[in-house]
């Protein structure tokens, strides 16, 4: 058996303070409870109508950078090749709108700003980029917009996640 060193005991102290730090604070998120809002069916609206607003003002940027770069492919719009790709094009814009808001401002875009709702995960956590990536492609399926007046729309349901009211949601520490 070796002498104990003042490194040694050094390590092994760091280790069980560290151990008892990471059990202490495991204990504490298991304590909260999330309780979340559900955004209105109102303000889900509002927020797609005010996010296409702001969709088209990037279109219409995005259009003019083409038009000023002369590099831009020119279709006409008889062209069934200009109309894919103009197609495309559109929904690259409308993908990359929501990305870079819901991954810059933490699940939230312009609207939701405005109307005080956030995106979030069904724990409560912020969304990682995987999930906002998901989110964003599935609001391109063909009748997904729809799904909204069901309970919960599809680009929620199938990426686990919730709008909430920020204001209304809240973390509350469970009672033994």
């Amino acid at each position: 058996m070796s002498r104990p060193t003042l490194i040694n005991c050094f390590n092994d102290y760091y280790c069980a303070a560290k151990t008892n730090f990471r059990m202490e604070q495991i204990s504490l998120l298991t304590d909260l409870e999330f309780t979340p809002v559900l955004a209105s069916t109102g303000k889900r609206f509002l927020n797609l109508l005010i996010d296409l607003i702001f969709i088209y003002i990037f279109a219409v940027v995005v259009g003019v950078l083409l038009v000023l770069s002369r590099n831009a492919v020119s279709y006409s719009s008889d062209d069934s090749y200009g109309s894919l790709f103009y197609r495309f094009v559109g929904y690259l814009i409308y993908l990359t709108y929501y990305l870079i808001c819901e991954i810059a401002f933490k699940g939230r875009t312009i609207a939701k700003f405005i109307t005080g709702t956030r995106a979030v995960n069904e724990d409560g956590t912020e969304m990682l980029p995987k999930t906002v990536l998901l989110r964003s492609l599935s609001r391109i399926v063909p009748f997904e917009p729809f799904s909204a007046f069901g309970i919960r729309p599809w680009h929620d349901k199938w990426t686990n996640t919730y709008v909430i009211d920020v204001k209304k949601t809240s973390l509350s520490v469970s009672a033994y």
